[in-house]
């Protein structure tokens, strides 16, 4: 039986739910599978053998109750138990063949379970056998994957402390000049990359760095990010590419080094050449372990370089002052402002955006989208696409690229069960549904969604989750506001499909009394949307009968018809406009009216500015959308009314100053010819007239 015979063999075993465990020689069999000279496939299967076999044992191995933080994990420890044997015996051999075996398949230990991994590579006898190697042994295969193996544990806190202090660390260092061997270089160079940035990491908020392990420090990581990228653009070694491309997604963090990939337009190009090519209407739907890589380590770089600093709350800007406090003051500086690098502004990133946005990004991520389905490639995507839609000066080339067709396809792929709550939904969708979002924002829905209706019905649902979500900040929040509302004008079903969306209507009605008056004018102007788009939310607003519910709610459309900001006014407005169409919210305001006496001062307020005589009020921009609105608000109400009613309003009518600012209008509006304007106003007109409010 060949060895991909047995590979499917222990698939189908591992698939059972009477599986228990694999035996010492299916173990042995397993060990060969992942040497660099089996094929793509045959890695493939050993790894999701392996991979089985790891997730088996910590499922079925239950940790004490009490474990304490010094005891070891029972599953780690049985892992170890399956695993170690083969990994010890091997690397005591003299045999090149036997000791690439042990090292090849201690990579994709590390890969699919590090915990355990990092237990072996700890024991001395382990790790002195490793540290032994590189100076024993002249082949360049053994060389390769040692390095290998480095970069792997590099990216372990326990497994750094124990390589920088040996041997190896300078092994790598030699290994990452010389150039006779790419691939050696490479790997070496990942391994150098990671003992740096992690160790960074690892010292990150401690005052007394004295017992912190110290990084490399004879290669630095200009160099190592020079050789990294002069490796993508040769091109000669395809295992050297993918160890860069690896190296360069640890680095791209850093901003400098961000700058410098974003302004290479030729490691740009072959970058991005990388990515296999799906013809039109096809997709790839199985990639090479090789291409998966290289692949998801694009991703992480086009990220790291299009994504912004994020956007503190003003708790979370408090607190990072009172954190830089504390480090300030144990290092003697007095300044209290968070230390942001100047290449990581927002200058900064929109400019690499633009580059990446002038070099086809678009086409590269949306092409990416269509080849893989794994979670961790799109989240990547979707933090990419979030960054680079930032600038709507990039959103037109992006749209071209089927950027928003991918971010679909992206959110359908995070989307739970329509049974789910909302806050237990995965966060992870909230980045692609605002990156969307952006996207529903600027353009019309036909570029964004297509021609299809169902397209556009569907994105409600994802940008009902990013206005309910309890993960989602207030960026989000206002953005979800603003797409919505876009979409609650394309058609009546949408404004309906929007006001059931469960929990939705008392989120956006609670945010009309937001502090933020950006919140506060997108929820206003969705709330206009939905009452003229839904005959559900017109009754609830007093469409049908009056209710203590739909009075309060036209009484908060009232007080929002006279805040300062116009928008917010003109959206508040045009809903009480949309509403007084119903004789039932009619009556509703007339009682409003006669209680407060605040409903026809702000009506006159939208018509004629002008009329308050107090000169420390606000004095509105008088537009021809708010008078229109004032006009037809006024019109409605007067005559819905019964007489006796309007009798009892002449003397507010009269003292607010309605009736001559409706005469003010038709004076004004005369020549212009008006109908919309002079039409609904000559009928309020009449009706005050009838009532001896007016004299003509």
């Amino acid at each position: 039986m060949s060895l991909d015979d047995k590979l499917d063999a222990l698939l189908k075993q591992s698939q059972q739910k009477s599986w228990a465990k694999l035996s010492s020689e299916e173990v042995s069999h397993l060990t060969q599978a992942f040497l660099p000279t089996q094929s793509a496939d045959t890695r493939s299967k050993a790894y999701l053998v392996l991979s089985a076999a790891c997730n088996h044992i910590r499922e079925t191995v239950t940790p004490p109750k009490n474990k304490g933080p010094e005891e070891s994990d029972p599953a780690t420890e049985a892992v170890v138990k399956l695993f170690a044997p083969p990994i010890r015996e091997r690397l005591t051999e003299t045999d090149n063949d036997e000791l690439i075996t042990a090292v090849s398949f201690f990579i994709a230990l590390f890969q699919v379970d590090w915990q355990s991994a990092a237990v072996i590579f700890l024991e001395d006898s382990v790790f002195g056998s490793l540290a032994d190697i590189p100076d024993l042994t002249q082949s360049k295969e053994l060389a390769r994957e040692i390095a290998r193996l480095l970069a792997q544990a590099s990216a372990h806190k326990p497994c750094r402390e124990r390589i920088i202090p040996s041997d190896l660390q300078g092994w790598l260092e030699r290994s990452s000049r010389q150039i006779s061997d790419a691939s050696l270089r490479s790997g070496s160079a990942v391994a150098l990359v990671k003992l740096s940035r992690g160790t960074a990491e690892d010292t990150k908020g401690h005052t007394d760095t004295r017992s912190q392990p110290t990084p490399p420090s004879s290669v630095s990581e200009a160099e190592l990010a020079s050789l990294m990228k002069n490796l993508v653009v040769s091109g000669d070694d395809s295992s050297a590419i993918t160890n860069a491309v690896e190296g360069l997604a640890y680095m791209s963090i850093e901003p400098r080094i961000k700058e410098t990939l974003s302004k290479d337009t030729t490691f740009l190009s072959r970058l991005f050449n990388l990515i296999p090519r799906p013809k039109k209407n096809q997709v790839l739907s199985v990639l090479s372990a090789t291409n998966t890589a290289q692949v998801y380590g694009i991703t992480v770089i086009i990220s790291n370089v299009c994504s912004y600093p994020p956007r503190l709350s003003q708790e979370q800007e408090q607190v990072a002052k009172l954190r830089q406090m504390a480090n300030n003051s144990s290092s003697g500086l007095k300044s209290t402002k968070p230390v942001t690098d100047p290449l990581d502004d927002d200058s900064h990133v929109k400019g690499r955006c633009r580059k990446l946005v002038g070099a086809g990004v678009g086409d590269i991520l949306s092409g990416i989208v269509r080849i893989t389905d794994g979670k961790g490639v799109y989240v990547n995507v979707a933090k990419a696409m979030l960054g680079l839609v930032e600038d709507k000066e990039n959103r037109g080339k992006l749209l071209q690229g089927g950027c928003s067709r991918a971010l679909i396809t992206i959110i359908r792929s995070f989307l739970p069960p329509a049974t789910t709550p909302v806050n237990q939904v995965d966060e992870s969708i909230l980045g692609a549904t605002q990156a969307l979002a952006k996207f529903a924002i600027t353009a019309s829905p036909l570029h964004v969604f297509g021609p299809d209706q169902g397209s556009t019905l569907d994105a409600i649902r994802p940008f009902s989750i990013l206005l309910l979500h309890p993960s989602s900040s207030l960026l989000q929040q206002f953005e979800a506001l603003m797409a919505l509302t876009n979409l609650s004008s394309t058609s009546p079903e949408a404004s309906t499909r929007i006001s059931k969306s469960e929990g939705l209507m008392n989120k956006v009605e609670f945010m009309l009394l937001d502090d933020n008056q950006l919140v506060q004018r997108a929820s206003t102007e969705l709330i206009c949307n939905l009452i003229a788009g839904s005959d559900e939310v017109f009754d609830k607003y007093g469409g049908q009968e009056e209710t203590a519910g739909s009075r309060s709610k036209l009484q908060i459309l009232v007080a929002l018809s006279d805040v300062e900001d116009s928008r917010t006014r003109l959206a508040a407005s045009g809903a009480l406009a949309t509403i007084t169409s119903s004789p039932y919210a009619c009556k509703a305001l007339y009682s409003l009216q006669m209680e407060r006496h605040r409903v026809l001062p702000i009506l006159t307020q939208l018509i004629d500015p002008t009329s308050e005589d107090d000169d420390t009020a606000p004095d509105p921009v008088l537009t021809a959308g708010l008078l229109h609105r004032g006009v037809v608000c006024a019109r409605n109400l007067l005559t819905s009314l019964d007489d006796e009613s309007v009798k009892l309003l002449i003397p507010d009518a009269k003292s607010s100053g309605l009736a001559q600012g409706l005469v003010k209008i038709v004076k004004s509006n005369a020549e212009a010819q008006n109908v919309s304007i002079l039409q609904p106003t000559a009928e309020a007109l009449k009706k005050l007239y009838d009532h001896g409010a007016v004299t003509l």
